[in-house]
């Protein structure tokens, strides 16, 4: 199991990830990959997930950008204290990758700000790179 961390103006990120076996292909290069995103609002001010930015690059250096609204079909608001636990999956045609990105979150004051999610594994355990 791989995993990040990194918080941005009160926003803490975690991330963890695994290599999926029983969804994989390795002879037809489909490596499947699931991971876990804590997104916590550690500060005094609400603060509501509008949409993401991941950055998807495989062991051949081929990168993938994924945008949209949300995850996983929310756009959840944070209270003080609060978190947002989900789990989504990525698909590689190698046996080694990396992902990070951002998400963009607005404030009660309408303010819109970037919340860092720190670069993580994606990776077949035992395997060499």
């Amino acid at each position: 199991m791989f995993h990040s961390e990194a918080t941005t103006n009160d926003i803490r990120v975690r991330v963890h990830s695994r290599y999926v076996p029983e969804r994989s292909a390795p002879e037809q290069d489909e490596w499947f990959f699931i991971y876990t995103v804590e997104v916590a609002n550690l500060g005094e001010a609400p603060a509501q997930l509008i949409s993401r930015h991941w950055i998807i690059t495989d062991a051949d250096g081929k990168v993938q950008e994924v945008k949209g609204p949300g995850v996983i079909g929310e756009q959840p608001r944070l209270e003080a204290g609060q978190s947002f636990t989900y789990t989504s999956a990525c698909p590689l045609k190698t046996q080694f990758g990396t992902m990070h990105g951002t998400y963009q979150m607005v404030g009660d004051d309408g303010d819109p700000f970037d919340v860092e999610i720190a670069p993580f594994s994606l990776g077949q355990p035992n395997a060499i790179n």
